[in-house]
């Protein structure tokens, strides 16, 4: 299976700082388009679908901010995080009622940036962890293959449905941390409507029954948030 990379769009109106950024993204893995003004950026986002969006606050054509409202008006969860010369606190908060999940004030270091790059990915679920491995999982007791949708357990298979094995895998992917409800639900059912929700909470269900064999694994609910696989050690 071949890496998917993380998508990412840089609106940096400055020539070398946008390059310096997009050679040193891309030399992380992030598959990375640049674009020199807002109009540019919008232009851009409405051609693809982007994981993360470095949007600086001043450019000419159209700003950061301007630009963050409009994105927002048809994206509402994709990840914005601001890039500014600007360190005032008016315009912080200005850059958050924009849409912003992060902020980061000029000169910065790429080891800040990436680190505020990972956070917000992380809290966002859009980080893509897929590797050539990620077909397979260990889950205490269990081994599960996304391919062959099978849950193994001392000897034993549980052939599983598509959506349970979709769902399976989510968890696995983000085992010990938080899979995000609404996330999960666009992903495998492609909408986060009330009849998805239930429909996703049967499926949650029926996981748990399979995995109850093992004590160390559980799915637990995390409220307002979604869905831990937890598995001890």
């Amino acid at each position: 299976m071949e890496n998917v990379k993380t998508q990412v769009l840089l609106v940096e109106d400055d020539p070398n700082l946008g390059t310096l950024l997009q050679e040193y993204l891309e030399a992380k893995g992030f598959d990375t388009k640049l674009a020199t003004d807002g109009k540019k950026g919008f232009d851009a986002f409405c051609k693809q679908e982007y994981d993360l969006l470095l949007l600086d606050v001043m450019m000419p054509v159209k700003d950061g901010l301007t630009l963050a409202k409009e994105i927002r008006v048809s994206d509402k969860n994709v990840p914005i995080i601001f890039l500014t010369a600007k360190s005032m606190k008016e315009d912080t908060i200005e850059g958050f009622n924009s849409g912003a999940d992060d902020y980061i004030t000029k000169p910065f270091s790429m080891d800040e940036l990436m680190a505020r790059i990972t956070a917000v990915l992380r809290r966002s679920n859009k980080q893509r962890v897929y590797n050539s491995d990620d077909v397979s999982f260990s889950i205490g007791d269990y081994t599960f293959n996304s391919e062959t949708q099978a849950l193994g357990h001392n000897g034993a298979e549980q052939k599983l449905t598509t959506k349970e094995s979709q769902l399976m895998r989510l968890l696995c992917v983000h085992k010990n941390d938080v899979l995000d409800r609404n996330f999960a639900l666009k992903t495998i059912w492609h909408d986060d409507n009330y009849f998805n929700g239930r429909s996703m909470d049967v499926y949650i269900a029926k996981l748990r029954k399979y995995l109850k064999e093992d004590s160390k694994v559980e799915i637990v609910n995390i409220h307002g948030k979604g869905f831990k696989l937890l598995v001890n050690t």
